[in-house]
């Protein structure tokens, strides 16, 4: 009678336990319930979050998910928004958030990683800011998200040299004195489309040239004609405000990981940066690169770099003031209650 009573308490035990285990568990991640979720759109601004999913100890306080980024704003946005932390577009987030009510910007993650491409069976020249504004003219120049980051920076390039454009349906009969713009997907930045050049962000540039075997060759760098190396604040990562009461180190931890995250990826194995995010990405979605495309040159042109809200807060008001100027819709002049000081 003994042994039965000893061995009924020792299976009750283990039960608890186990259902211990789940109750902390989140299902499939092996992450608390009560993590906080980090969203971030695949590409760019999602290989700024490896350093910290390579801290095992540290990343098990997040619940990181890479997410397509014609969404990323709903995560953001709502009565109970879902993102604890958000990475996304500069213009978005002072569109949607920049009164500072719900979340303040951390810092800006990346600056810059538009480039051209060009249709290579054509005699085009790469366009430089010496040639672009005779260079384009006539041409039909295809453009990834026209009424985000890639065309309004573009359009802020263009009037400030005076370029005349347009935007079109095809790139049939285009105007011999403007350039032709005509918006694209992801999917139609291919030959078949026909443009004489296109815009898009790095890694997808260096994955269409190898996905179409040089049909589509590199053709120059937006940020150059933007003016300089420097590039400007593309992508910023936000938290909410409850978050930053209630989960200080939290904060003060994804800084840590955002700040050492240039350093990470060109110190780090291709396989393990393409490791480290593929199990985070929405199920069923494309990777916007492959493990073949993460060599030096794509990394450093995706220009993951991390600058505090403080120290950027200058430059990030000027760059969405050029915005308004070319599309008043696209965003919102942030408040100062925005940018987070800490």
């Amino acid at each position: 009678m003994k042994k039965l009573l000893t061995g009924i308490l020792t299976a009750a035990l283990l039960a608890g336990a186990m259902a211990g285990v789940t109750a902390c568990g989140k299902e499939g991640t092996g992450q608390g319930t009560n993590s906080l979720k980090v969203f971030a759109p695949d590409g760019a601004p999602a290989l700024a979050l490896a350093s910290l999913l390579a801290d095992e100890e540290a990343a098990s306080a997040y619940d990181v998910e890479i997410v397509n980024a014609t969404t990323i704003q709903t995560y953001v946005t709502g009565e109970t928004p879902e993102a604890d932390f958000c990475i996304l577009p500069i213009n978005a987030a002072g569109k949607l958030l920049g009164t500072g009510t719900v979340y303040q910007m951390l810092g800006t993650v990346t600056n810059g990683n538009l480039y051209f491409l060009k249709d290579g069976t054509k005699e085009l020249p790469d366009l430089t800011a010496e040639n672009f504004g005779t260079a384009l003219l006539g041409k039909t120049l295809g453009v990834i998200q026209y009424e985000q980051v890639p065309g309004l920076t573009l359009r802020v390039v263009l009037d400030g040299a005076e370029v005349a454009y347009q935007t079109v349906e095809s790139v049939e009969n285009p105007a011999a004195d403007k350039v032709n713009i005509l918006p694209c997907t992801p999917q139609t930045v291919a030959p078949v489309t026909g443009c004489d050049y296109y815009l898009c962000p790095e890694p997808a540039r260096t994955t269409k040239i190898g996905a179409t075997q040089g049909k589509l060759a590199a053709a120059g760098s937006l940020q150059e004609l933007y003016g300089g190396n420097n590039g400007y604040p593309q992508a910023v990562l936000v938290v909410k405000k409850t978050v930053i009461s209630e989960h200080k180190q939290a904060v003060v931890d994804m800084i840590s990981h955002m700040e050492s995250a240039h350093d990470f990826l060109m110190q780090t194995e291709a396989k393990t940066l393409d490791s480290l995010l593929s199990s985070k990405r929405t199920k069923g979605m494309d990777a916007a690169f492959t493990e073949a495309q993460l060599n030096s040159t794509v990394l450093e042109n995706c220009s993951v770099r991390f600058t505090k809200a403080a120290d950027c807060k200058t430059a990030a008001i000027e760059f969405l003031t050029k915005f308004k100027a070319v599309s008043p819709a696209s965003t919102e002049i942030p408040a100062d209650a925005f940018f987070y000081v800490g």
